[in-house]
């Protein structure tokens, strides 16, 4: 009878270590995601308002469908990832599963910012255009034959 309840006993405190593990990548990925989705409404603000020739209304309607699109794509896969890897059973395999799973989501949060950089200046660089100036006036003409 021991036996079973020492197994008893282990499962217990596996999916203990498993629960508490799961709830610290929660929290932990949560936050990092709204402090990068943070930062970047603030910031990326300036290069909007910029991109849409100072109608800032529009840029911050952007910015605040961007910052939603963020959390969508990013709460979405921390849930998602929730599921896999190895359940921990004990504190090395707890540390060493969260300290995995932050470290994609930072990955992801990383991409995902890189991708809204490439956004930020691809819509710059297009709001921008207007400014420059007019190309060379052309110095010369080609008579056509006459045919």
């Amino acid at each position: 009878m021991k036996p079973t309840l020492l197994a008893a006993v282990d499962t217990v405190a596996g999916n203990t270590a498993t629960v508490w593990t799961y709830i610290v990548y929660l929290l932990i990925s949560i936050a990092l995601t709204i402090w990068v989705a943070r930062t970047l409404h603030k910031n990326g603000r300036i290069f909007l308002v910029d991109s849409f020739h100072g109608n800032e209304a529009l840029a911050d309607s952007v910015n605040h469908l961007l910052v939603v699109g963020f959390y969508l794509i990013n709460v979405g896969y921390v849930a998602l990832a929730l599921k896999y890897g190895v359940k921990p059973s004990d504190v090395q395999t707890a540390l060493e599963t969260l300290s995995t799973k932050v470290g994609l989501v930072l990955v992801v949060l990383g991409v995902m910012h890189f991708f809204n950089l490439v956004v930020f200046s691809k819509m710059r660089r297009r709001g921008t255009l207007h400014r420059l100036p007019p190309p060379i006036p052309p110095q010369g003409y080609v008579k056509m034959p006459n045919a």
